[in-house]
């Protein structure tokens, strides 16, 4: 029998144009999740991931998730979240509950010490915000990045698909 492997296609590489959008969308993105990063540190003590975690509890019903779902909804892994809560619970910010109908899940909760610190934060951090994209964007523009983020989105977290994400980990 004959050799049946088969070469290796070629890579598809990026033209100059694809390359110089591809660097410009990480030279943005890196700067403003720094830009962001600074402001929180500096108002709030704490880096962007952690203000994000607070708002979706501050969001949940009864401002309360189940761990799982906050990982999932933060887009990171349980272990980066457990750590997360950890420091958010030493700052009193947040607390667990046991899940009384699974007793290996958990909650995180917001306490009304988080919940102030986000009241306090976040008109800092909507203005930096703004100040850092929108309005740098016109409307049109605004509503392309959207459209193209979703799209983004949408691809690399398809619907019903096993796909290797960041909360299942």
């Amino acid at each position: 029998m004959g050799d049946t492997t088969r070469p290796e296609p070629e890579p598809r590489w990026l033209s100059d144009g694809e390359q110089r959008v591809w660097r410009s969308y990480l030279h943005a993105t890196t700067l403003l999740e720094d830009h962001l990063d600074r402001q929180l540190q500096r108002d709030a003590g704490m880096p962007h991931v952690y203000y994000g975690l607070l708002v979706q509890l501050a969001q949940a019903p009864r401002r309360r998730m189940r761990m799982t779902e906050l990982a999932r909804s933060a887009k990171i892994t349980r272990s980066r979240l457990s750590h997360a809560v950890a420091r958010l619970e030493k700052n009193g910010w947040v607390r667990r509950e046991e899940c009384p109908s699974d007793k290996r899940g958990q909650f995180a909760l917001l306490t009304e010490e988080g919940a102030e610190v986000l009241r306090r934060t976040a008109p800092g951090h909507v203005a930096a915000v703004r100040q850092a994209m929108f309005d740098r964007l016109s409307p049109e523009q605004v509503e392309q990045l959207g459209t193209i983020m979703r799209v983004m989105a949408e691809g690399l977290e398809p619907a019903g698909s096993h796909a290797d994400l960041p909360w299942l980990r």
